[in-house]
């Protein structure tokens, strides 16, 4: 039986399945990467919180891939590499802050809070728009980005999007959400 934070052997095998496969198909994300020496990371018991949190984002529609390997801590980054914005965290604000201000059509939840709970962090805006360099990603949704703390305490908070072939940084109160707005992820593992 699964405990919260970890997956049965079956999930396991299906999850490190689909990530292999996604991995190898985009090598342009992960170039001189080897699946094999990531396994082996996920394969340890240190590993299988990150596993439980990998699934998350896959279960969510982020659809995580490895985007780099940080040299000094040897950790693989995963960002959620989905085409759009994850569809089962959309209509989200940004914080429990922002949502507990909401009086009235309160979401169900908010972009910090569900992150937290999936044991990954937001996206800054510079992760952002290093994801854009691999790709065309939100160019019909947007993402909360993790915002800087002066912006927030002003009631503030940012997200990104692709349009125009550009990528833009926008602002809106923390408390607001949209149906074509959800947030990207990162894990370290």
């Amino acid at each position: 039986m699964a405990t919260k934070k970890e997956l049965t052997p079956k999930q396991r095998a299906e999850l490190l399945n689909t990530l292999k496969t996604r991995f190898e198909k985009n090598m342009n994300r992960h170039k001189g990467l080897e699946w094999s020496q990531l396994q082996a990371k996920l394969d340890r018991p240190s590993g299988r919180e990150k596993l439980w949190s990998l699934n998350e984002m896959e279960r969510t529609g982020g659809e995580p891939d490895v985007v780099g390997h940080d040299k000094k801590t040897g950790e693989y980054i995963f960002y959620d590499c989905a085409a759009e914005s994850p569809k089962d965290r959309r209509s989200i604000c940004y914080d429990h802050k922002a949502l507990e201000s909401r009086k009235e059509f309160k979401p169900k939840n908010s972009a910090m809070g569900m992150a937290a709970a999936m044991g990954i962090d937001l996206l800054t805006e510079e992760q952002y728009r290093e994801l854009q360099q691999l790709g065309n990603f939100d160019t019909k949704t947007s993402s909360w980005v993790k915002t800087p703390a002066d912006i927030r305490k002003l009631g503030g908070a940012v997200f990104c999007d692709r349009r125009y072939d550009t990528v833009f940084t926008y602002h809106n109160g923390a408390e607001s959400y949209y149906a074509g707005r959800a947030f990207r992820g990162l894990l370290r593992v």
